[in-house]
């Protein structure tokens, strides 16, 4: 089915059904991991600084992937390397059960990030290629709802495993959601959708673009060491050569004069890495704030964790829908504004601050985040060409990914300086507080950031039924 038209009813919302279980499953995976840390990095006898390395060697493998995922999935079948993902992160996840050093696991969630790289850079797409524009808005908000809820639910799932099972559980529970999926998959959603035109794939520009996340990841982490002060220099040299050698090939990995043609395509993408390079941390340092400085148990932290998730959950797919009819650019600004707010409540928080307080933070979070996610998708995958959309999903999931890994890689470097290769215990609990007010100080320069950006972007206007992506108005 080399045919990007929409597909018949039925099918269509099996395709829906089948992306937002994967767009649960790939979070699920990289996130619930964080509430397990202090029982891992325990049993592995791990210091503070690989146990950082957990969260960020999955983001790691997110940008080496996606982008390449996303051509791939253009060229080969959207549908196929959907799968072919959801095959690889769950092999990684099962191995990791069995992982008897901290090395181990963390080889093993390079492969679990390079398997939901290719879910990531595939779903949306997915959802362009099956429904008209006039019905996007909906799927798209629930696509959401799922990754969100899948980063925010896993804490505290993972909590509940942690304390019943043990840390190695963990990596076990997306398997009875993997066996629905890819069931689904086979013998409900015949066929496959490509681009409009098979293109050469840029290996070249793949591994440049590998390179410099990599040089990226470990100047931030090292400084200001000379040494790591020269790779994140690099990593800046490399990002020219591949933006460079992209805009003069005819067939690139990415058409980097997207970003020049649209405005609105390209602030968004940049209010996007803003937001998100505020959010992947939080899980990780509210996960250690809560054992190690309030001494809860894996499972109530889990818990109290639990209220961004449900509340983005209920807001996101609403938001999407209302991008339908309201311009996105005054939904993702309002988004990011509460957002802010959440932040600005948690930098204040201390060794004694009430639960309910923590719980009133975390409910703007996911107010904001749940106003943010969908019209900002929305207005991204509406920007860009039919015979792109997989590019440009894998874009917006890069953008995300790119401010994940900024930001965690920050937070990195804060552990670093605060804790250096002591082993995590009790002990380190007023280390770990002045660290996550360092974080929550970053978080709130992204995001006052994210929400000035989003205001400049401009109007989308209002998309009549049967325009294409490539047709909104800016």
């Amino acid at each position: 089915m080399n045919d990007p038209q929409p597909a018949q009813p039925v099918s269509r919302w099996l395709v829906l059904v089948a992306v937002c279980l994967g767009a649960f499953i790939a979070p699920l995976g990289m996130a619930s991991v964080n509430v397990a840390l202090p029982t891992m990095a325990e049993e592995l006898n791990a210091s503070a600084v690989l146990v950082s390395w957990v969260p960020t060697v999955v983001l790691i493998a997110n940008i080496i992937f996606m982008l390449p995922a996303g051509k791939l999935a253009d060229n080969l079948g959207r549908k196929r390397v959907f799968r072919w993902g959801i095959g690889l992160n769950t092999l990684a996840s099962a191995l990791a059960f069995f992982a008897p050093s901290i090395e181990v696991v963390l080889v093993l969630r390079f492969f679990q990030g390079t398997g939901a790289a290719m879910m990531f850079a595939t779903s949306m797409a997915l959802l362009i290629s099956v429904f008209p524009p006039e019905r996007r808005g909906l799927p798209l908000g629930l696509n959401a709802a799922c990754v969100y809820l899948g980063l925010t639910l896993a804490p505290a799932l993972g909590g509940w495993v942690t304390d019943a099972f043990g840390w190695r559980f963990v990596f076990l529970m997306p398997l009875p959601l993997v066996v629905v999926v890819l069931t689904l998959i086979a013998w409900r959603v015949p066929g496959d959708w490509w681009g409009e035109k098979q293109t050469r794939f840029d290996w070249r520009g793949a591994l440049n673009f590998g390179a410099w996340a990599i040089a990226l990841v470990i100047g931030l982490t090292g400084l200001p060491g000379l040494w790591q002060s020269g790779v994140l220099a690099l990593s800046f040299v490399l990002l020219y050569q591949f933006i460079r050698r992209q805009a003069r090939r005819e067939q690139p990995l990415i058409r980097v004069q997207m970003f020049r043609e649209s405005r609105l395509f390209s602030f968004s993408l940049i209010t996007a890495l803003f937001m998100y390079a505020s959010s992947y941390p939080l899980g990780f340092l509210l996960s250690l704030y809560l054992q190690y400085v309030r001494g809860y148990s894996a499972a109530d932290a889990g818990q109290v964790l639990l209220v961004q998730a449900l509340t983005m959950a209920c807001i996101a797919p609403l938001a999407g829908k209302l991008a339908d009819y309201l311009p996105a650019r005054w939904l993702a600004s309002v988004g990011c504004f509460c957002t802010l707010c959440g932040y600005g409540l948690l930098s204040t928080l201390g060794a004694e601050t009430p639960a309910g307080f923590i719980v009133a933070a975390l409910f703007l979070v996911g107010l904001g985040f749940g106003c943010f996610s969908s019209p900002n998708n929305h207005v991204v995958m509406q920007s860009a060409h039919a015979s792109e959309v997989g590019v440009a999903a894998a874009t917006l999931n890069l953008a995300r990914v790119v401010g994940n890994l900024i930001g965690m890689s920050l937070v990195n470097l804060f552990v670093y300086w605060n804790l250096g290769d002591r082993p995590m215990n009790e002990t380190l609990s007023e280390p770990l507080l002045h660290t996550f007010g360092q974080a929550m100080i970053l978080a709130l320069v992204f995001l006052s950031s994210a929400t000035l950006v989003s205001l400049l972007r401009g109007s989308s206007g209002h998309k009549k039924p049967g325009e294409e992506p490539g047709q909104v108005r800016g």
